[in-house]
This record gives structure tokens, C-alpha cells and sequence, in this order.
């Protein structure tokens, strides 16, 4: 009897250890969000230390893939942030500020398509791996969004506007897998993730927009001149 209330004690323990982290990670995860949509370049320092409790989260809820996927998320908040520095060459006559900064562009239907189709593939064939080679828990969606996930934060941070509809489908199909593993409030945390990635499009959009307008004005006026 007492082995067994020893037990009960520890899994809370181990409980209310792992859901002070997970709530850390999550206030980290929605100032990295929120920051992003504002294009501010300190989403990636947020998105860093969320990145890193994370890893070791997933990797004792045997979500394998999620947690290698949150070290990759590590090294890209680190290419994101230095990415995003970077002045492009029509700008670098201009003063260094965050106008001058990386601007948000737009990849045609076509690549799209090319690379939703090339993910799929290789997300299949990982997801064929884990399910023969490990003991990963639903290794197909596992491997899905994490390979959706790794395209997506690369797009992020090149700053192309169809980013955020990408994260749209993965939120929606983390919410099933997180809930399953019993992960609440990263669940309640990517049902807000769903709106926010809304909105991010939407207010990326309006600035591409401007930029494209804006453009079209300094060109027409280097042809009158």
C-alpha cells in the first residue's frame, strides 16, 4: 500500500513539475507568435528558450520526432534572427533601419505545390521509419508536422507570406496529437495558435501589399527620371 501511494505521489510530483515547464514553454511560444506577426525580430530569442524546455517535454511523452524537431526550431531561431538583419541589396543604400530590414515576399502557387507534394513524400517515408524502427507515438501525423513544420519555419524566416497558412493546417492536426499525450495546455495553446496564424497572414499580407505598392512608386519614379 505504501509502494503504491509513494507512486501515486510521485507521478503528481512529476506532474505538476512537467505542467510548470509546459507553461513556461507556452507564454514563451505566444510572445514568440505575437512578436512574429508584428515582425519583430525578438520573436526569435522568445522562440528560442520555448524551443529548448520543449525538447526535453516531448522527448519524455516519447513524441520523438516533435523533440528533434524543437532542436531544429533552436538552430532556426538563431539563422531566423541573424536572417532577419540582413539588408536586402536594393536596400543597402538606405539607413539600416527595421524598414530596411528583410522584406516579406510571396512564392507563386506552383512552388507551393512543388513542396507541399515533396514534403509529403518524405514525411511519408519518415513516418514508415518511426513506425517500423522506434517507439514513437503516432509516427505519420508525428512525422507529418515535423516535416511540415521544418519547411514552414524556414519559410518563416525568409519571410514568406503563405507561412502562416501552412501553420493553420499543422496547429489543427497538433491539437488531435498533443491532446492524445495528454498535453492541455499546449493543446489550448494551438487552438489559439489557429486564430493568431490567421491573423498573422493577414497582417503579413497588409505589409506585402504596402511594399509592393511602395516598390511600384520608387520604380516609376526611376523611369521618369
Amino acid at each position: 500500500m505504501n509502494e503504491v501511494m509513494l507512486a501515486i505521489q510521485q507521478a503528481f510530483t512529476e506532474a505538476s513539475v512537467m505542467t510548470f515547464w509546459e507553461a513556461i514553454a507556452v507564454m514563451l511560444a505566444l510572445a514568440y507568435l505575437i512578436l512574429a506577426m508584428r515582425t519583430n525580430i525578438w520573436c526569435w530569442s522568445a522562440a528560442f528558450l520555448s524551443t529548448a524546455i520543449y525538447t526535453i517535454l516531448f522527448w519524455n511523452v516519447s513524441l520523438l520526432m516533435e523533440s528533434v524537431l524543437n532542436i531544429y526550431y533552436m538552430g532556426m531561431a538563431v539563422y531566423g534572427y541573424w536572417l532577419w538583419l540582413q539588408v536586402p541589396p536594393e536596400q543597402q543604400s538606405q539607413q539600416h533601419d527595421v524598414s530596411s530590414q528583410l522584406r516579406i515576399t510571396s512564392w507563386t502557387w506552383h512552388t507551393h505545390a512543388i513542396l507541399i507534394t515533396v514534403t509529403a513524400l518524405v514525411s511519408v517515408a519518415v513516418g514508415y521509419a518511426m513506425a517500423t524502427y522506434t517507439s514513437a507515438a503516432f509516427p505519420y501525423i508525428d512525422a507529418a508536422t515535423t516535416c511540415f513544420a521544418v519547411v514552414t519555419t524556414y519559410l518563416v524566416a525568409k519571410k514568406v507570406l503563405e507561412n502562416w497558412l501552412y501553420w493553420v493546417i499543422i496547429d489543427l492536426v497538433s491539437i488531435y496529437l498533443y491532446f492524445q499525450k495528454g498535453l492541455m495546455l499546449t493543446s489550448g495553446l494551438f487552438i489559439l495558435y489557429v486564430a493568431m496564424a490567421v491573423a498573422g497572414y493577414l497582417m503579413w499580407r497588409k505589409k506585402y501589399q504596402h511594399n509592393v505598392v511602395a516598390q511600384d512608386k520608387i520604380s516609376q519614379q526611376i523611369i521618369s527620371v
